[in-house]
């Protein structure tokens, strides 16, 4: 469909050299496509309707077709480092992992001119706009989701150009110096008042335990005896030794 009366008559006439050449034109009008490629026919510059040739043989006119071969194995695309502007105004640099295979090999070629340069641009925009609306640590703990969110994205955008997007990975995130400096700053400030409170609930503890000891000790005099003279003992094992003059414990 769409083509010229001329173009009808040059069709006509290479079928016709086809058949007076046969069987030694057939090696020249078959080609192979491999298992995991896709042929598309261009007939005049008109691409041939139906869907993609392969695997397999395939039929073609050597003087008025021409045929282009597209991989559909999954490729793996990498983001460089661009800079995105989070909720709460932290400017950062970071690069994904992009992988996507070819779905439609017609459309693609009637589509993109670029596959790489489409792709990676549409990430960098579609990664500032969706961590536009997350602040900096929700990117720092769930990057897995927000990967997924972008991949979803992503697919909805690739599919109108024949091209599935199998997953989307934030690689690497690059803080700058003054940030670096300030959750350094905050961890350590964390950290100290972590070490005060689990001070203050042993110094707690041990306050509750010798309260219960003294009540103990009140009630047996022998028994706060031989509790002092344990801790008599207890001194004059240290080194260098302690010189110890005891007194009754009334007198204390």
């Amino acid at each position: 469909p769409g083509l010229g009366i001329c173009e009808w008559l040059l069709t006509i006439l290479s079928f016709l050299f086809i058949i007076m050449t046969f069987p030694i034109s057939v090696w020249f009008c078959m080609k192979v496509v491999r298992e995991y490629e896709r042929a598309i026919v261009f007939r005049l510059g008109h691409l041939l309707p139906g869907r993609a040739r392969g695997p397999g043989l395939f039929f073609f006119l050597p003087c008025l077709d021409t045929y282009h071969k597209v991989d559909l194995r999954l490729k793996t695309l990498e983001i460089p480092f661009h800079q995105v502007v989070t909720k709460d105004m932290v400017t950062l640099e970071i690069d994904a992992v992009c992988y996507y295979r070819l779905e439609n090999a017609s459309l693609l070629l009637t589509t993109l001119s670029s596959i790489s340069s489409a792709i990676q641009l549409l990430v960098q925009t579609t990664t500032k706009r969706l961590l536009a609306h997350r602040a900096f640590s929700e990117l720092l703990l769930e990057r897995k989701s927000i990967s997924q969110e972008i991949k979803v994205a992503l697919d909805a955008v690739t599919g109108c150009w024949g091209i599935k997007v199998e997953r989307t990975e934030i690689n690497t995130v690059q803080l700058p110096a003054e940030v670096q400096q300030s959750l350094a700053v905050e961890a350590e400030a964390q950290r100290q008042a972590k070490a005060r409170v689990i001070a203050a609930e042993g110094e707690k503890a041990a306050s509750e335990s010798l309260r219960v000891a003294a009540e103990i000790l009140s009630h047996a005099p022998a028994a706060a005896q031989l509790r002092y003279l344990h801790a008599l003992h207890s001194l004059t094992a240290e080194k260098p030794a302690a010189f110890i003059l005891p007194l009754p414990l009334d007198a204390m």
